[in-house]
């Protein structure tokens, strides 16, 4: 194992760090909304969350990615390997986000919600200004848990024949017949990583404000 080697392992590792921040980051946006539909009243948006969560929760992930990058193409839209990916990785995030941001929504004091309705915000205000940030905090831990898991998970992203990490040391693995090197080396970096983010989010959440009493 040579450190050029090693070199094309740590530059595909920026792929894989980018695509889980950004999928991260978008299911997220995706799993607010769900919550909001959820919440919402109206049974065209309730069972639309509830089938969208149910879905992407019940299916593996590998079988959704292959399903976006088949499915697609047959319906005239080419998208690349990246876009896939994070299309795939963004849409499961979100269900199994908006299942935690469900459990933060309900922990949102009653007190609060009365008191923004007092102070004349609207539903939507209300909801935008009140409940997400507290529903943030509450569920801090199990978001930081989620962004490890997707960041595991996109070494699923290869089967789309996006060059991440592990796409990368398949590749070096085949053509320089040192698997076991390789692969080991792919696992600490992908430990590495995870090992940061996990520092990362319990810093992070040492620093947020404190919660409201109920």
């Amino acid at each position: 194992m040579t450190w050029q080697l090693f070199e094309l392992l740590l530059q595909a590792s920026l792929m894989t760090i980018f695509v889980s921040a950004a999928s991260i980051s978008l299911g997220l946006a995706f799993a607010i909304g769900l919550s909001a539909m959820r919440m919402s009243g109206l049974a065209p948006l309730v069972w639309f969350a509830r089938i969208f969560i149910s879905f992407f929760r019940g299916v593996p992930l590998l079988v959704q990615l292959l399903l976006i990058f088949n499915l697609l193409p047959a319906i005239g839209l080419s998208l690349s390997s990246l876009a896939t990916a994070l299309i795939g990785l963004s849409l499961c995030t979100a269900a199994y986000q908006a299942e935690n941001l469900r459990g933060g929504f309900e922990g949102v004091p009653r007190g609060l919600i009365e008191s923004a309705e007092m102070a004349g915000l609207s539903p939507v205000q209300s909801f935008v200004w009140i409940r997400t940030p507290i529903a943030l905090r509450l569920t801090f831990p199990a978001l930081v848990n989620e962004a490890i898991l997707i960041l595991k998970a996109s070494s699923l992203v290869s089967v789309v024949g996006m060059i991440e990490l592990t796409k990368m040391a398949q590749n070096l693995a085949a053509s320089t017949y040192m698997p076991l090197p390789i692969f080991a080396s792919a696992g600490l970096i992908y430990l590495a990583i995870n090992w940061i983010v996990a520092i990362a989010g319990r810093r992070a959440e040492a620093a947020l404000p404190g919660l409201p009493a109920k």
